[in-house]
């Protein structure tokens, strides 16, 4: 496993240089920062930074730059104070049948996260609504109606104690 894990890292890196990383790293961290800042912090000049950038995005190492919201905030705001992660197992699991599930999953606006995974159930499900009215109109939409879901275990949040989005990059 350890040769895999490696062998895959030699692939990365064959493809993403130090400065690919260093870059990568940074717009993670803050991918607000202008082209002239981020060049600077990288020694590069700021046409080399933007044709970079430019390449990663492209290339698809970089899937879209957003602006995280305070869900806490917001939520106070807006209403939204029910957040739950669901655990859904399906009564069969051919790839057409759990296909079909994970495109009506993403489809719900309340959907902010879904994972297929395994063993265990067949997917997980982070899931944002106002209320638990709106929590019950969901699992009846998506849910309920579904003949093939066998079980669902939703857990409900009281406290995020982190949430992050960055992925640990090999070190330059």
């Amino acid at each position: 496993m350890i040769n895999n894990m490696s062998s895959d890292l030699n692939n990365i890196t064959s493809t993403l240089d130090a400065t690919d990383l260093q870059l990568l790293a940074a717009l993670q961290a803050d991918a607000s920062i202008s082209n002239i800042a981020l060049a600077d912090k990288l020694h590069l000049s700021a046409a080399t930074c933007l044709r970079r950038t430019k390449r990663l995005l492209q290339e698809g190492w970089i899937e879209k730059q957003v602006a995280i919201l305070s869900s806490d905030k917001l939520g106070q705001l807006m209403g939204y104070s029910v957040t739950a992660l669901i655990e859904v197992s399906l009564d069969k699991q051919g790839e057409e049948l759990l296909q079909a599930f994970e495109t009506r999953a993403v489809q719900e606006t309340a959907v902010q996260q879904c994972w297929r995974v395994s063993p265990g159930p067949d997917f997980m499900l982070v899931v944002q609504v106002p209320d638990m009215p709106a929590y019950l109109a969901f699992t009846q939409r998506l849910l309920t109606q579904d003949a093939n879901v066998r079980n669902v275990k939703a857990f409900f949040s009281v406290k995020r104690a982190k949430f992050g989005t960055q992925i640990t990059l090999p070190s330059t």
